[in-house]
């Protein structure tokens, strides 16, 4: 019964909720493009899906169809029902619908242990405020998963997908990398979204690495992060935080050079003018002649120094 997500709203009386973050997916080329990520034509029929996120239930009709079992988490109390209503006529049992927060699940209790003959995968359309939360997540629940299909932004998806040495590796890459192999699997323009959102997004698929690369514990966050604390900073957009934060771009603001000394050179003075930098903050030494020279940038981290 399922259909367009906008129809579906109106017959429902309801609105996307934007505290909610709800972005409703309506292209059904990238309704089907997930499902085949999710569950690969070799597993058709085998394959324990668990979807974060269902929403009026476009996508998740469409890993029924080719899963054994669907557990379609929705937070949105209004939708619950919605989403019963419009899977009514799956297969009894195809389809389990949990009323909770994404951001507190646990795989291993709702698709089970592993098994050889039923992959079990975790997807989701992620609202773009808690994508790191729930990036996070699934890092730490790579163990109890076989695959990871995400929506999230493009520039999320750029970095998690960078190889070493570009601009847009750094930490997010390193911290999720450190468990998942990570592709991209497709671009998906605002239009394949009720309402349209103001950014690009992009699906991604995350395979486990069996055994992990590394563990993340605070000696690694710690290692991760030391280019940019040596460099004597903070980047704007990460916010020397945590995952979390890495997740979520920020626009760049353009700010002055901060001076090591008490006055900043005169303009009127020979002393040269250095072109406007997007680092969030540049240090000025003095060569052995006394003129103000631009410090290197120290940092491997390529998107710590953009």
């Amino acid at each position: 019964m399922t259909g367009d997500a906008r129809a579906v709203l109106r017959r429902s009386g309801l609105s996307p909720k934007k505290g909610f973050g709800q972005n409703f997916l309506v292209s059904q080329h990238t309704i089907d493009a997930i499902a085949a990520a999710c569950i690969p034509d070799s597993e058709v029929g085998r394959a324990r899906v668990l979807e974060l996120g269902a929403g009026t239930g476009a996508l998740t009709r469409a890993l029924a169809l080719r899963a054994r079992s669907v557990v379609a988490v929705e937070r949105d109390r209004d939708l619950v029902p919605v989403l019963a209503e419009e899977l009514a006529d799956l297969p009894e049992g195809r389809v389990r619908i949990v009323e909770g927060d994404a951001q507190a699940v646990d795989p291993r209790e709702l698709l089970g242990a592993a098994d050889v003959d039923s992959p079990r995968v975790l997807c989701g359309n992620l609202p773009y405020q808690i994508t790191g939360r729930l990036l996070e997540r699934a890092v730490v629940n790579a163990d109890d998963v076989e695959r990871v299909v995400f929506m999230v932004q493009l520039e999320v998806a750029d970095r998690l997908a960078a190889e070493p040495g570009s601009k847009t590796y750094g930490a997010l890459t390193v911290f999720v990398r450190a468990a998942f192999r990570c592709a991209k699997v497709l671009t998906v323009g605002p239009g394949s979204f009720h309402p349209p959102p103001d950014v690009t997004s992009a699906v991604i698929r995350l395979e486990p690495e069996r055994p992990r690369r590394a563990v993340e514990t605070d000696t690694f966050r710690a290692v991760v992060r030391a280019p940019s604390a040596r460099a004597g900073r903070r980047c704007a957009t990460h916010g020397g935080a945590s995952l979390l934060s890495m997740s979520s771009p920020q626009p760049r603001r353009r700010r002055a050079f901060r001076s090591t000394h008490e006055e900043r050179p005169s303009a009127s003075t020979s002393s040269p003018r250095w072109p406007p930098c997007s680092r969030p903050t540049l240090a000025l030494r003095e060569d052995s002649g006394g003129t103000p020279r631009r410090a290197a940038c120290r940092s491997s981290d390529a998107t710590q120094c953009s």
